[in-house]
């Protein structure tokens, strides 16, 4: 794009009301102040690619997101009907003075939280649907079979879902081998493990015998007709038993419950994670013995497409796929459709023209999918399972073939978890939905991607109050004479910015001088086997910094995130996993179904050696920090439980007798009981869109008068709670408790957030500085092993440098951190780098190259080693 084409956009603007401002190619902002924008004005040109920069919390995803797509948002319900716009989740009206030349606007948003494993590639693209709809109407049906409707074949609707496993594919059962581990011994002994302890498995046998069964024999030699029952039945029988206490009867009424009935009942009605945990040592998983792990009906299963049922074209990748039904869409006499099948013989509708016309659609948006790199991917493949880079290019496919033109693609870090191998196809997709005659708008740390823009926003000049404002708005090449930019440096190599780094300091180099580290030891794991891995071994170095690299998919989450993770976690716990920073074990969260992850992949791993150098596993994700508003920094970190402390402890609370709880506005007492301590109150209109306004009793404070009237150091409880990071880190720099906290918050540069800023309204990389924050400010132990999963993801280089330096500084304390990445100005600060590859999915799962960062870049069979050499050198591709 010529510069000229783009000067001064805003110079001489006739903003009065009527102007027509969609004619010269603009999207024109005027008087912006979502969030922290600075009644910000703007122009972008439609029919481009647009990159918007900042650091985290700069206010860029403020005016892309909240602003201009809300407002585009807000225009389409206000054409839509009073009636259907209850039926819709409407967003909220964006602070805004005007917006002229605005198109309607789709989003792509990073999506957060934890999928559920019925989430597949197939559910995700919505390809699962066609493929049922092909089955239903074109399948090959037996002999005197009806036809079934396409929800028959979905394992996540009553019609198609198996009956044992109810869909999932997986069956949580238990066995006479699970519950009597050791059936020489007697019930009287205790051969029924699965059964309570204490008095409760001794009602139970006295139970046993009131009704005249024998509990004194060894289990193995009892009726298998009384075992049994014993074990399985589902009937509760009430019996009158006669204890003999203190030499005194004293008759109560016991129910007997089958050992199964009481672990099935644990596990469904238990508040107690003691219990829970015990009883599931009792359940067994696998595949399910009914569907073969399909998760369908015997009916659906015998219905098949090219000779094969739905759950095998589920299975196999989506290239395979392809071929499979490629000849059908090359068809040139197809028959005429018919829901008649012919009584008494097989019938098969996959030469009509039903089959050609789905065939021919689902071909079309596979293909999307194979050019974005994806084609080593089943539908069936859970969610839970995929990388984020894969997650992400599955979403964009998705939007790919609406064939929309005329819109505003509005991307949320559409690099984000892509190794820059696979960046360069999104590219490619990005080049297209622009000469599509789209405009596409994408919010982006990913350097490579803002070179290829015809046009930069840059928002700053750092993050929160210190931010809000359009700094540039231009060519990219343009940016290079803006001085206050911290992007600038990080675009135009060689250059320096004004302004410093996200907290205003003056920014390193983002290299380390001194020469690199050699290992103190090495943990060694051989014959590893979990889903693209296949007889691995691989080693990793001690107390350095290692990175492990490679494609989407190639394998590299699964090694460290799961396989490494596990195999420590066992061995220093017994069983639970890791620990997630500041949140105690993983793998003990209350919310988790037993269905998640990936069950029908379990863990193999040979010999493993060195995991006596390990004292402590702290696994670092991106995980939100809460799931509910009344999450924030404050509570997460610890730091409030100080700062309720210090207000206890003055003489006003006191003299009232508040203790510490007093000040929590979780709790009924010192919280505002009109809006149960949230702070505000949904309010709900009958034709328009709800919305949340302050609560009217304690305007947003979340705490009751009384309560607000006791102060520290002139501020409430509610006025500390408002306090950014730095603000709170200066009133309260002579409280040891929170000054720690702190101090560990601003060094990961997240000065800007509120004290009570919701945890829903963090982002992924702000949640895990929080994390990683928390774990900080714990006492140094050394000999810990740290494992970080994409750390990078959604920060600005800036801020990269400032995690670089903490990751660095609990190295120097005598750690070993392994990051899982694809940002490679961060491989080239590793001491040693692991890669997989050669590819995703089955064509994954091999380490390519190990070494220092100049021997992987070295590495001829290695994908990765072009861009690590380029990094190495300060350059770009």
């Amino acid at each position: 794009m010529r510069t000229e084409e783009y000067a001064d956009p805003l110079a001489g603007l006739d903003w009065s009301p009527g102007s027509d401002h969609s004619v010269d190619g603009f999207v024109r902002v005027r008087g912006a102040r979502e969030n922290n924008l600075r009644n910000v004005d703007v122009a972008v040109p439609r029919d481009a690619i647009v990159a918007f920069t900042g650091v985290s919390g700069s206010g860029k995803s403020s005016l892309a997101f909240g602003t201009i797509y809300a407002e585009a948002q807000r225009r389409y319900f206000e054409s839509v009907a009073p009636y259907a716009r209850r039926l819709i989740q409407q967003g909220h009206n964006p602070k805004v003075e005007m917006i002229t030349g605005l198109p309607p606007a789709v989003a792509l948003q990073q999506r957060r939280g934890t999928p559920s494993s019925r989430s597949t590639v197939g559910t995700v693209t919505t390809l699962s649907n066609s493929l049922r709809m092909l089955f239903s109407r074109a399948g090959s049906y037996p002999a005197g079979a009806s036809p079934l409707d396409s929800d028959a074949f979905s394992p996540n609707t009553a019609a198609g879902a198996c009956p044992e496993c109810h869909g999932l594919g997986v069956a949580h059962t238990v066995s006479e081998a699970s519950m009597v581990p050791d059936p020489s011994l007697s019930i009287r002994d205790g051969a029924i493990a699965a059964w309570p302890t204490a008095w409760q498995g001794k009602n139970l046998r006295d139970i046993l015998t009131h009704l005249g069964y024998d509990v004194d024999t060894p289990w193995r030699d009892l009726p298998r007709k009384d075992r049994d029952w014993i074990l399985f039945t589902d009937e509760q029988p009430v019996v009158e038993i006669m204890p003999q206490r203190d030499r005194v009867a004293k008759p109560y009424k016991g129910k007997f419950w089958s050992a199964k009935s009481h672990v099935l009942h644990t596990l469904a009605d238990s508040k107690s994670n003691t219990m829970r945990e015990r009883v599931l040592r009792f359940m067994e998983t696998g595949p399910c013995r009914r569907c073969s792990g399909s998760g369908l009906t015997p009916e659906a299963l015998a219905v098949t497409f090219a000779g094969r049922t739905i759950a095998e074209l589920n299975g196999v990748p989506m290239a395979e796929l392809a071929d499979i039904i490629r000849p059908t869409t090359e068809l040139t006499d197809a028959g005429t459709a018919s829901r008649k099948l012919p009584a008494g013989r097989q019938s098969s509708g996959e030469s009509n023209e039903v089959a050609v016309a789905i065939t021919r659609d689902l071909l079309q948006r596979i293909t999307i999918l194979l050019d974005l790199g994806l084609g080593y991917l089943a539908l069936g493949r859970p969610t839970p399972t995929l990388s984020p880079g894969e997650m992400q290019r599955l979403r964009i496919a998705t939007q790919l073939r609406s064939g929309l033109f005329g819109v505003v693609y509005v991307l949320d870090e559409p690099s984000a978890g892509l190794h820059p191998a696979d960046a360069e196809p999104l590219l490619a997709v990005l080049e297209q939905l622009k000469s599509s005659g789209n405009s596409v708008f994408v919010v982006e740390h990913n350097m490579d991607l803002v070179r290829r823009a015809d046009w930069l926003v840059d928002v700053g000049p750092r993050a929160g109050e210190g931010g809000g404002e359009v700094l540039y708005s231009g060519p990219v090449a343009g940016l290079a004479g803006v001085e206050a930019s911290v992007t600038r440096p990080f675009l135009v190599p060689g250059s320096a910015s004004g302004s410093g780094s996200p907290d205003g300091s003056e920014p390193d180099s983002g290299v380390r001088t001194t020469r690199r580290r050699e290992p103190a030891g090495w943990l060694e794991l051989n014959d590893i086997t979990r889903h693209n891995l296949r007889g691995l071994d691989a080693s990793f170095p001690l107390q350095v910094l290692t990175a492990v690299t490679g494609v989407s998919g190639s394998g590299k989450s699964t090694l460290v995130s799961h396989v490494l993770a596990e195999v420590v976690g066992q061995e220093l716990h017994g069983g639970a996993d890791a620990e997630t920073a500041g949140t105690g074990l993983a793998g003990t969260d209350e919310e988790q179904p037993l269905d998640a992850g990936d069950p029908g992949t379990p863990l193999s791993v040979g010999t493993v050696s060195g995991l006596h150098h390990v004292d402590r596993l702290v696994t670092v994700d991106q995980k939100p920090i809460g799931r509910t508003p009344r999450s924030n920094l404050a509570t997460y970190t610890g730091l409030f439980d100080a700062v309720r402390k210090e207000f206890a402890a003055t003489d006003e609370a006191r003299a009232r007798g508040y203790g510490a709880g007093r000040f929590s506005f979780n709790v009924a007492g010192g919280r505002c009981e009109t809006c149960q301590g949230e702070g505000f109150v949904a309010v709900e209109l009958l034709f328009l869109p709800g919305s949340y306004g302050p609560c009217p009793e304690c305007d947003g404070s979340r705490y009751n008068p009384e309560t607000l009237e006791v102060t520290y150091r002139g501020q409430n409880v509610a006025d500390v709670l408002g306090m950014t990071v730095d603000a709170a880190a200066e009133f309260l720099v002579d409280v040891p408790a929170p000054a720690r906290s702190l101090q560990t918050l601003r060094d990961v540069g997240l000065g800007y957030l509120r004290l009570g800023q919701p945890a829903t309204e963090l982002s992924g990389g702000e949640a895990q500085r929080i994390k990683l924050a928390t774990e900080l400010q714990r006492a140094r132990r050394g000999h810990t092993l740290y494992l970080l999963d994409e750390p990078t993801t959604g920060l600005h280089p800036a801020d990269v440098r400032l995690l670089m330096a903490q990751l660095q500084r609990l190295v120097d304390a005598g750690n070993t951190v392994i990051v899982v990445e694809h940002e490679m100005d961060v491989v080239a600060e590793a001491d040693w780098v692991i890669d997989l590859g050669p590819s995703g999915g089955d064509a994954g799962g091999e380490i390519m190259a190990s070494g220092t960062p100049a021997d992987v870049a070295g590495s001829p069979g290695s994908r990765t080693a072009r861009y690590l050499a380029a990094a190495l050198a300060g350059g770009a591709l």
